[in-house]
């Protein structure tokens, strides 16, 4: 008499179960479609002719896909140059970034000095304000030393802001790596910057690459310094497609295929550092 129930009761959990992996699929399935959507249509609206993006009748694929937008965007608009111009700030900004937080944060993990916590908790509390505070003082000091309008200027206005978070997120890496590493080549002779590049230096590096995603992508998509720092000559590419947006109109096919041209350098950069990536986000984790 028992096994016909048991059998009913594992036949309606199995059910259960189902019910429950289909439901979690779909709530899956609905969340990507809500992520992925604005990014879809931004591409179908770059393909279509200015005859369908101003047409009443929506349309979810253009009947006739053209890249007038993306040629026009490069011939007419000379989107090459803010490209160059966003790929060296947030390049230069990145090497900065990198090398002054890892030395910092070395700093900072393995020796004692006066004045440390203090200066580890001013770190992170200049991550609390809004960088808007920032920009009438950096855009006095930049004017007075003579690099206001220069990529120079970007860089150094990025770098306040992204030095003191890199610092906190590369000393959580470093916390975790155990001394005795660097204690045990330093008795076979090595010294203690010997030490940090031979031993120290390779195993941070999934973390370093982790911090350098984050100050790259944020350099390469900061507008408010940089509608204050740039000019004609300079302008990245937030800047340039905003002076798309003008008062007789939006030019929706050309903003629409740069946003387009501009998410596939960190895409390319996803691609090749995912997996060193992963390893640094999770390398800072408190492990049980």
């Amino acid at each position: 008499m028992n096994k016909p129930v048991k059998k009913e009761h594992t036949s309606a959990w199995k059910i259960k179960k189902g019910c429950f992996i289909a439901g979690a699929a779909l709530a899956l399935a609905a969340i990507l479609v809500f992520l992925l959507f604005p990014f879809y249509w931004t591409f179908v609206t770059s393909l279509k002719p200015n005859s369908e993006i101003y047409s009443a009748v929506v349309r979810y694929w253009p009947e006739n896909p053209t890249l007038a937008s993306y040629q026009k965007l490069f011939l007419d608009y000379d989107f090459l140059k803010p490209m160059a111009n966003s790929f060296l700030v947030a390049f230069c900004t990145t090497v900065v970034s990198l090398t002054v937080s890892t030395l910092a944060a070395y700093a900072f993990s393995r020796f004692e000095f006066p004045g440390r916590k203090p200066l580890m908790v001013m770190f992170l509390t200049n991550n609390m304000f809004p960088v808007v505070l920032l920009l009438i003082p950096l855009f006095s000091i930049m004017r007075q030393i003579g690099i206001l309008y220069t990529p120079t200027a970007l860089i150094l206005s990025y770098t306040t802001f992204t030095i003191p978070f890199s610092v906190w997120l590369i000393n959580g890496y470093l916390q975790d790596l155990p001394r005795s590493m660097e204690e045990a080549a330093m008795i076979d002779g090595a010294n203690r910057a010997g030490a940090f590049l031979y031993v120290v230096l390779p195993v941070l590096m999934p973390g370093i690459i982790a911090t350098g995603v984050y100050v790259f992508m944020t350099s390469w998509n900061e507008y408010t310094f940089a509608v204050m720092f740039t000019n004609s000559g300079n302008r990245t590419i937030p800047v340039s497609l905003r002076m798309l947006i003008g008062q007789l109109g939006v030019q929706w096919d050309m903003i629409t295929a740069g946003g387009i041209i501009t998410i596939i350098p960190v895409c390319i950069m996803f691609f090749f550092a995912q997996k060193r990536l992963v390893e640094g986000l999770t390398a800072g984790a408190v492990k049980g």
